[in-house]
């Protein structure tokens, strides 16, 4: 069975070097460090656990003063791997302003990457902020799909302060406004939400243009309701994510096929969900 990963990180010492300080942080929090990896192994990995990746572009300059993870970077990092990464979503700084809108024509009219993914409480904003909407106009403008992380995150966990970071940020509430808004743009999702599953699971099923990708947690984690929404009402919504490297894959697919869900079901959330709503 085909195997679209949604969400993977690069997993290299450039990848890592634009989180810092969180990376540390998340270090102490976990009780390990994220160890980089050569770009041939980062994609050995996606080889023996027969996934095609689409590898996701980091920019949080703004937030914390690191050079990013760039979309020429990571667009580079695919074209290499053409055969087993399959696209890339591009990243902007949303605070860059006018430069940000300029970066993201360059994403897709000159690299032609798939869309924007967004980390709200990583670069400390939320999606329906008015502010960031002719960001979001140029992006719907360009008719590509934005995925956005929804529900909290490992990302300041612990620290005081949650190193400034908002959970709140990362509401299903900001998804529904913007999905209202800009009734075009195909939105993805990222992660189950919680502790917002079941506004999350109405946000999807209410907005037409709202999908949803699970990665990030263990399968057998997802909330009992989720598990059966996936199969039945959710199930031509929902996509698979590994959010690689935070989770083995040997573990990630094990749990989901010990789902037990069916082969048509399994077959929309591991490709054909995807294919349909992303063109992959």
């Amino acid at each position: 069975m085909r195997i679209i990963d949604l969400h993977c990180y690069p997993n290299t010492a450039e990848w890592i070097a634009c989180q810092q300080p969180y990376v540390d942080a998340l270090a102490q929090y976990w009780g390990r460090g994220w160890v980089a990896k050569d770009e041939a192994d980062v994609v050995a990995d996606f080889a023996a656990a027969g996934v095609e990746a689409v590898l996701v572009a980091l920019d949080l300059e703004t937030t914390v003063h690191t050079p990013p993870c760039s979309n020429d970077y990571v667009h580079a990092m695919q074209q290499r791997h053409s055969d087993r990464i399959i696209q890339s979503w591009a990243a902007v700084d949303p605070f860059k302003g006018e430069a940000a809108i300029a970066e993201a024509e360059h994403a897709i009219n000159d690299l032609g990457m798939l869309g924007f993914h967004f980390h709200p409480i990583m670069g400390h904003y939320a999606v329906n902020d008015r502010a960031l909407y002719p960001l979001f106009e140029a992006i719907d403008a360009l008719k590509v799909p934005v995925m956005i992380d929804v529900g909290t995150t490992g990302m300041g966990a612990g620290m005081p302060g949650g190193m400034g970071a908002k959970i709140r940020h990362a509401h299903p509430q900001a998804i529904d406004e913007l999905a209202a808004d800009f009734p075009n743009l195909k939105i993805i999702a990222a992660h189950p939400g919680w502790p917002w599953v079941d506004e999350m699971t109405a946000v999807a099923l209410h907005k037409g243009n709202v999908f949803w990708e699970l990665s990030g947690w263990a399968p057998k984690y997802f909330p009992a309701q989720l598990k059966v929404d996936a199969r039945s009402r959710l199930r031509e919504k929902v996509m698979f994510g590994s959010d690689y490297p935070s989770l083995p894959y040997e573990r990630i697919l094990r749990e989901w096929h010990e789902l037990n869900y069916s082969d048509d079901v399994m077959e929309g959330i591991f490709h054909g969900n995807a294919e349909r709503a992303l063109g992959l």
